[in-house]
């Protein structure tokens, strides 16, 4: 058992690795990448931060633009998976003797880091803007790993969308169209409570907002007097919501995404 776990482990960081070095030859793409959450960083603390609080919003946006930037990063995962099944890349790599789940895994690793890259660019901008951490290291710690651990089942969703795509313009399409209402329609920036009933309880239950919400609270960043957060379960329970929704989220996509790869491959 142990034998193939490391196997899968080995290639899974060669390919990894392979994806990272091939980012020299895209720049836009990872331009794209850190551009993006610094935009809204700035637009939303400034433009509506004046009416929704001022510095207290820009420290409450924070939870919403990190849970936003991981989450939009999954167009990344789509649209990297669709550009090696279009340049016949994967064919090459089942080729060899490598496990299929190391292919996959191999690029949601890779994404994985440009994450971190991402979060490590939008923090400096939200210090920039007032941002702070009021607890402790270990929490602040804890709301990192929270946010990355839910880029990962981000990057499984992209993954099962690059696969199904049929061309890489399809899966630009496909893996952008569903990011705004799933960033959107949640907690991320604004309260639920002055949603309609049914856009209020999707919002509310919409794992964006349970992981904006429990990373506010390990990072010591409590709502503006005008955005009250709810009383509803997932809001009451945010951390184990956001953790059981990440860990349900990868799963699941981690089986469609690898039941895909087979009939793409054996096709």
């Amino acid at each position: 058992m142990r034998a193939p776990v490391r196997r899968v482990a080995r290639d899974a960081t060669i390919i990894a690795w392979r994806n990272l070095l091939n980012l020299r030859r895209t720049p836009g793409s990872v331009i794209a990448a850190l551009v993006q959450p610094v935009m809204f960083v700035l637009l939303l603390a400034y433009v509506f931060g004046g009416s929704l609080g001022g510095a207290d919003y820009r420290t409450f946006l924070m939870g919403g633009i990190f849970a936003q930037a991981v989450t939009f990063n999954a167009a990344f995962t789509a649209l990297g998976l669709a550009h090696d099944m279009d340049k016949g890349i994967v064919d090459r790599f089942r080729s060899l003797p490598m496990p299929r789940m190391a292919v996959i895994l191999g690029r949601t690793l890779s994404d994985l880091i440009m994450s971190a890259v991402t979060l490590a660019v939008t923090s400096l901008c939200g210090l920039l803007v007032g941002w702070r951490v009021t607890t402790s290291p270990g929490e602040a710690l804890l709301a990192y790993l929270l946010i990355l651990f839910f880029a990962f089942a981000m990057s499984w969703v992209g993954a099962t969308i690059g696969l199904m795509a049929r061309s890489v313009e399809v899966a630009q399409s496909a893996g952008l169209i569903w990011l705004f209402p799933v960033t959107f329609v949640s907690s991320a920036f604004v309260s639920t409570a002055a949603m309609p009933g049914p856009l209020r309880t999707v919002a509310e239950w919409n794992p964006v907002s349970a992981t904006a919400t429990a990373v506010r609270g390990l990072f010591g960043n409590p709502p503006p007097g005008g955005l009250t957060p709810g009383d509803a379960w997932p809001v009451a329970h945010a951390l184990p919501y956001a953790v059981c929704c990440a860990a349900a989220i990868t799963a699941a996509f981690m089986v469609l995404a690898l039941r895909r790869f087979r009939h793409v491959t054996t096709g």
